[in-house]
């Protein structure tokens, strides 16, 4: 552990000293050139191993043992998810979160049938980053993780916590504690094969839009889909900050539409969570 614990600072160190050297357009992501290499990385990653090993499996297991270790995992995630929620001073949440735990474990047969759902329970979605949003914490920089993916400062040191409350990393036997994280991994980007194409159609820059749509996403999060007006309309609130054209004067040309507009609500999500797919150690959340 104190090895791996070391490499990780290593990695984090270097990866750090090379981004300080490149300053971004975007002040959410000074370290953009870093980040759109390790992005590459991750997306020729994902092309070579993860998805044609995802597709393999999407067409060899039948659909209900998929749907099976979906539920499974994510009925794992409900123990952590309720303490984030108990933490974020949600207990009503937190009570509903360990209740689909219970019920699942027990009449849903260690998980794999998600009874909850059916009995009306809402599955939720949290982790440290969001708990440590909602303490106030800013979301610190954009970063671009080798094998973890996008992170903000804060979701990284978050992620470094949710590392450590995985009940699959609490299994003894390494051979099996790998296997399920693995086998977690595929799960989760076998569910996103059509993500790829979502995103093709959606922006000439991918690497802006799942910026964007991350950030976005994260943000939404945070504050359960109801972020602030404020932080919701501050593209407009600068512009109409802008003084205007003086009477009679020639009105400006539009500014062209970024490549990175997301072109729908399922394009946004889609790209946030194919962000996140790398990360096989974090526990997942997904319903």
């Amino acid at each position: 552990m104190r090895r791996w614990v070391t490499n990780v600072a290593i990695v984090l160190l270097l990866s750090g000293a090379a981004g300080c050297a490149s300053v971004g357009s975007d002040p959410r992501d000074p370290f953009e050139a870093f980040n759109r290499h390790m992005y590459t990385f991750n997306e020729g990653l994902d092309q070579d191993l993860l998805k044609p090993i995802a597709t393999g499996y999407k067409e060899v297991v039948p659909g209900p043992v998929r749907t099976w270790v979906r539920n499974f995992f994510a009925n794992l995630g409900d123990l952590w998810i309720g303490a984030n929620n108990l933490l974020q001073g949600k207990p009503g949440e937190t009570v509903v979160d360990w209740a689909r735990f219970a019920f699942n474990t027990t009449f849903g047969l260690l998980g794999i049938n998600d009874v909850a759902t059916e009995m009306g329970l809402e599955k939720h979605d949290e982790d440290f980053g969001q708990t440590l949003g909602r303490w106030g914490m800013e979301d610190g920089n954009y970063h671009v993780w080798p094998l973890f993916g996008s992170r903000t400062s804060r979701d990284t040191l978050g992620s470094v916590v949710d590392w450590f409350a995985d009940p699959v990393r609490y299994v003894d036997k390494g051979t099996i504690r790998w296997s399920a994280r693995g086998l977690r991994l595929v799960s989760n980007r076998a569910d996103l094969l059509d993500a790829s194409r979502i995103l093709e159609e959606a922006a000439l820059d991918k690497y802006v839009f799942q910026r964007d749509a991350y950030l976005q996403r994260r943000r939404s999060l945070i504050y359960d889909g109801n972020p602030p007006r404020a932080a919701r309309d501050a593209p407009l609130a600068e512009t109409e900050s802008e003084p205007s054209a003086p009477a009679g004067a020639q009105a400006p040309a539009a500014p062209p539409v970024a490549a990175s507009q997301p072109a729908s609500a399922e394009a946004v999500e889609s790209a946030a969570r194919l962000l996140e797919a790398p990360a096989a150690a974090a526990p997942t959340s997904g319903g």
